[in-house]
């Protein structure tokens, strides 16, 4: 009996090109995932990290607060109706260790020099508490407003005098809307206290130099 015999030839040969086009499309691929990859690495999602090294001198915070040219968004301190800590008073207000660390916070600024800034609070018990205890004074801003949203910066610009600092005691949410304003649509959110410090340039135009978080005061201090 005659077994009957397959023919494995194949009717067409393979295309040499197909390993090549495979290769290609797999180098594209993981060229794109590196381009994404090095964009989350040195896009910033936040603004410079000021208590790093000699940062409040190299990235020229120091030299523009003695000029006049910075606008300085400060978080109030912690806040007593989302803490366990005692209360300093009202419960939209500041607790106990919050009004000391608003003392700190106000003389690591006196530190750098006042006499050539100015100071707000928006309207809130806790903003104008922290800058009670930062400055032994409460001015708050203008009519019932907090100084928040997409046209913040234009409204700062508004209270701020050529030659001197503003400092605006403020909330976590309208430094969040300034940041994405100067282009950090991801930035961490603000800690209690934290300082976000922005250059005002002689054509009006901001830059955000960097945030100094509340503790790191006192070692960034020592660098200068």
């Amino acid at each position: 009996m005659v077994k009957s015999v397959v023919d494995l030839t194949l009717t067409k040969t393979r295309s040499r090109r197909a390993p090549v086009k495979r290769l290609k499309n797999l180098c594209l691929g993981l060229a794109f995932i590196g381009l994404l990859v090095a964009g989350v690495m040195f896009w910033p999602s936040s603004p410079l990290d000021l208590g790093v090294g000699n940062r409040l001198l190299t990235s020229g915070v120091l030299a523009s607060w003695h000029n006049g040219d910075l606008i300085v968004l400060v978080r109030h301190e912690e806040r007593c109706d989302r803490s366990t800590n005692p209360c300093l008073g009202p419960e939209d207000g500041l607790t106990l260790p919050g009004s000391q660390s608003a003392s700190a916070l106000g003389k690591a600024f006196q530190t750098l020099g006042m006499d050539s800034s100015d100071v707000l609070s928006s309207p809130a018990t806790r903003t104008a508490q922290t800058l009670l205890f930062m400055f032994g004074k409460t001015q708050l801003s203008p009519g019932p407003l907090a100084i928040c949203g997409d046209a913040m910066g234009e409204e700062i610009l508004g209270h701020k005098i050529p030659g001197r600092n503003l400092l605006l005691i403020t909330h976590s949410a309208c430094i969040s809307d300034f940041e994405r304003a100067l282009g950090f649509e991801h930035a961490d959110a603000a800690e209690y206290g934290s300082s976000l410090f922005v250059e005002v340039s002689a054509d009006g135009k901001l830059k955000a130099l960097g945030i100094m978080n509340s503790q790191d005061w006192a070692t960034a201090l020592k660098q200068l």
